[in-house]
């Protein structure tokens, strides 16, 4: 390291004096500066310099056993350990969680409740069979939003979203539109969420029956039954947010767009489908159906 930085400051600075001050010697420097790298440390080299754009290229958010897949993918031969450590030389860590909570959920009412079709089924062999819906609170400093998703079980993929200030049964109609018009399921489609008031309405009842989805929802007080929709959001509130607040309801519309749209459903690579990303998983689907 010391070497490095006479290197980097030799156009400023006497060699010689930067040596004395940093308590090395001047030979040592200059056999250090001639110096030809083996094959080993090219290949670290190399690896290093794919560690660090694959990191930044995910926006500081995959860690080591993401990037040792995207590695293997490269065909490269390396261990999650050996890439582990080669981050904390490149002073790369990827983003951590501010756990917090709003209520997003009233289950304290009258309508009626779906049995629970999906329990805990989350393995969906093909797209437009599962579908899994909520509901979360969007910090923003403009105001409140919130936000409801439709995910696809089999390929991860949101199908159907929208934000909206008020926590409402238009809010969540509309995520399923959304989700509808996309991608024409065929009758008989589960679609799981909670027992909140916006997803029993008597209006989204009606609306699951015209699209002739079958409703399922989560027993009382059980969060594990609709773990996958709760999932998302945790990455997103990690990834995305990192605990901060949106400065504009603005910001915080295009920061979620692009999040979903451009990250999450075409790049982001998930464990459960084979290190593909949703967009990649679903195609590959299909191609296989075809062959």
């Amino acid at each position: 390291m010391r070497f490095q930085f006479i290197e980097k400051n030799r156009s400023k600075f006497s060699v010689m004096k930067m040596c004395k001050a940093l308590e090395v010697s001047t030979s040592g420097y200059y056999k250090w500066q001639n110096h030809k790298p083996s094959e080993q440390e090219l290949r670290k080299k190399e690896i290093q310099d794919r560690i660090a754009y694959h990191f930044y290229d995910s926006n500081k958010i995959y860690g080591s056993p993401k990037i040792t897949k995207l590695l293997e993918k490269e065909k490269y031969t390396i261990t999650e350990r050996t890439v582990s450590l080669y981050m904390q030389e490149l002073g790369l860590r990827s983003c951590v969680s501010k756990k917090f909570k709003v209520i997003t959920t009233d289950s304290n009412h009258d309508y009626p409740v779906a049995p629970n079709k999906l329990n805990q089924n989350f393995a969906v062999s093909e797209p437009n069979k599962v579908w899994v819906a909520d509901i979360t609170y969007i910090p923003c400093r403009e105001g409140k939003l919130y936000l409801a998703t439709i995910l696809d079980l089999c390929t991860r993929e949101i199908v159907g979203w929208r934000l909206k200030e008020n926590m409402d049964t238009q809010l969540v109609l509309d995520a399923l539109k959304n989700a509808y018009e996309v991608r024409k399921p065929q009758k008989g489609l589960i679609h799981h969420s909670d027992r909140g008031t916006q997803y029993a309405s008597k209006d989204y009842r009606n609306q699951l029956e015209q699209y002739k989805m079958d409703a399922s929802m989560s027993r009382k007080g059980n969060c594990y039954d609709n773990a996958c929709a709760e999932s998302f959001f945790s990455l997103l509130k990690k990834e995305l947010m990192q605990g901060r607040k949106f400065k504009t309801k603005e910001q915080a519309y295009n920061e979620i767009y692009r999040y979903i749209e451009l990250f999450y459903n075409r790049k982001r690579i998930h464990g459960s489908i084979g290190y593909m990303s949703p967009f990649e998983f679903a195609q590959q689907f299909y191609l296989n159906l075809t062959a």
